[in-house]
């Protein structure tokens, strides 16, 4: 009886611990701040998050091919989530923490009937979302990614669901380097995602609303 007591303590206190610090990587990476940090393999390859979906959606970037000489790099929306502990993180911090994950899930406009690739639907002329084409994650962990700036990319794959379970980390070529010449803040091209931005009191309000030539 004495013995399964203490094998229970020693297994509720390993449960506060783990609960206490955070997740740790199997590389020793201590994420401390994160509530589900990434799942690497033995190998190193970078496990596919699950229900991303359901996680914090920060913003949807689209570059058309019609914009870009019909050639567009990625021409879907972007459609970018943050694991919601890394979110509540960001918004105290304004910094992303070690174990932070960016997903970002591509999806197809819907085929336009303009030149410039618009069309029309109910609420107007413009871009519309179709079907999901292709999905790229990034992780912070400086230790594991010394040689781009901490960061690490991946893609499960350009084209529709399913995704790949696993990948490994991109070159930098393909993905790190562009974030390297170009991202606004620590490798994330942050300025593109209002909803990252801390929430205006009322106090920081205007007093009177931005005045736009042409509308008086």
């Amino acid at each position: 009886m004495f013995r399964v007591t203490a094998m229970l303590l020693i297994f509720t206190t390993l449960l506060t611990t783990i609960s206490t610090i955070g997740w740790v990587d199997s590389n020793g990476s201590n994420y401390s701040n994160v509530r589900n940090g990434p799942k690497f393999t033995p190998s190193g390859e970078l496990q596919r998050p699950t229900g991303f979906r359901r996680w914090i959606f920060i913003g949807s970037p689209i570059t058309p091919n019609a914009l870009n000489g019909g050639a567009a790099v990625f021409p879907e929306f972007h459609n970018v989530y943050v694991e919601p502990s890394v979110f509540d993180f960001y918004l105290r911090h304004q910094r992303w923490p070690e174990g932070t994950i960016l997903v970002k899930e591509l999806q197809l406009a819907r085929p336009g009937s303009f030149r410039d690739g618009s069309r029309e639907e109910a609420s107007g002329r413009g871009y519309f979302p179709g079907a999901a084409n292709g999905l790229d994650v990034s992780v912070k962990d400086a230790r594991r990614f010394p040689d781009t700036k901490g960061w690490g990319f991946f893609n499960f794959g350009h084209h529709a669901p399913p995704y790949e379970s696993t990948a490994t980390e991109a070159s930098i070529a393909a993905c790190a380097g562009c974030h390297i010449s170009s991202a606004h803040e620590d490798m994330v091209f942050s300025d593109f995602y209002e909803q990252l931005r801390p929430e205006h009191d009322a106090t920081e309000l205007p007093d009177q609303p931005t005045r736009i030539p042409g509308n008086d």
